[in-house]
């Protein structure tokens, strides 16, 4: 769990997420959904169980031509957040992470999944963010961890392999906020997944012709102009 991410780190990510376009607000009828699980005491351990279908094939294609395991693919939800399609990337070997922003405050909201597992024993020496050399607390909430740390926070959901984290700095994502979060993230379904991740298509085979390149000379476009141009 401690591999570097081959992710920018979340602040420097910070100005180009502010320029994010075409990102969908979460419904409200999700952010309903996750408030009322959260009610029922526990941040799912098993954030994907309730999921809704998903196009396998198409998912698979598409984090593997971004060097992400299928199986690590998440996605979430959160009142006014929306997802800032520049920060979706492999996190370690092939892991997965995205960051999600409050287009008021423009506070971020990041997601991260790899491989590994959490406990009583190792919560502690697992930095908050990969933030390393930073002290960690640990609080058990449910079958999840809730962890702070470096000036965030996070909630950290076991997985069969992998661990699914939220997190956010602590002064600007309220507990209950990230909370919801983690209970909503949760494998995509196809229209999720055709927003989350970037297409599997291949490059073209050949050099796309252009009708401004003349047949003779390196290769360059005319750029001629008459005296005075």
């Amino acid at each position: 769990m401690n591999r570097p991410a081959r992710v920018l780190p979340v602040l420097l990510l910070a100005p180009l997420l502010l320029t994010a376009c075409g990102s969908e607000k979460a419904s409200e009828e999700v952010s309903e959904k996750a408030s009322s699980t959260a009610e029922a005491g526990r941040p799912s351990g098993s954030p994907g169980a309730a999921a809704p279908a998903t196009d396998a094939g198409e998912l698979a294609a598409r984090a593997q031509a971004m060097g992400v395991a299928p199986e690590l693919v998440y996605v979430t939800e959160a009142p006014g957040f929306t997802l800032a399609q520049q920060s979706v990337g492999v996190l370690g070997d092939d892991g997965f992470s995205a960051i999600w922003v409050d287009g008021d405050t423009n506070a971020l909201l990041r997601l991260a999944v790899d491989r590994g597992t959490i406990t009583a024993d190792t919560c502690p020496e697992q930095p908050v963010g990969d933030m390393s050399g930073e002290h960690t607390t640990c609080e058990r909430d449910g079958d999840a961890w809730y962890r702070t740390g470096a000036g965030r926070h996070e909630y950290a959901l076991p997985e069969k392999g992998h661990v699914v984290r939220v997190s956010a700095e602590t002064d600007a994502v309220p507990r209950d906020v990230l909370r919801a979060a983690a209970l909503a993230a949760h494998r995509p379904d196809a229209a999720e997944t055709d927003r989350l991740l970037p297409s599997a298509d291949p490059a073209p085979a050949s050099p796309v012709e252009r009708g401004d390149l003349p047949r003779y000379g390196d290769g360059a476009p005319d750029n001629h102009v008459d005296v005075g141009g």
